[in-house]
């Protein structure tokens, strides 16, 4: 059974980048075009982890992180924030609203893969 990833940005070129990155290695991909629409394909899709970036219209990142972690449905799935930022005080926020990791644009694909089989514990 593949590893199901819901991927969470405004930006089509990042979408596409994940897709062609994450199909690659075997994982189920789901996209949302920004945050508000990420939290409602939530439950549908069922995801074992999401990646959400943080400035993204209708409900940023730290709004889906919220949202998701506030939710019955499963609150202990990795949330991994993909995003442009790095600040200190942005991480913070991020972790303490229950992020499980934050990775910089532009990402290598060696990383984000070896980063998402270890918060899942998947083989992909």
């Amino acid at each position: 059974m593949k590893t199901k990833v819901l991927a969470i940005d405004d930006s089509r070129t990042i979408r596409n980048l994940l897709a062609a990155a994450l199909e690659e290695a075997g994982f189920e991909y789901h996209c949302a075009v920004d945050g508000r629409e990420g939290v409602d394909m939530y439950p549908d899709v069922a995801p074992d982890v999401v990646i959400t970036d943080i400035n993204m219209p209708n409900l940023d990142g730290f709004g889906v992180i919220e949202e998701l972690r506030g939710e019955d449905i499963n609150s202990k799935v990795p949330i991994l924030v993909l995003t442009t930022e790095s600040a200190p005080e942005l991480k913070a926020r991020a972790r303490n609203a229950g992020a499980t990791g934050w990775i910089t644009k532009p990402f290598d694909d060696a990383s984000l893969i070896f980063a998402l089989k270890r918060v899942t514990g998947a083989a992909a």
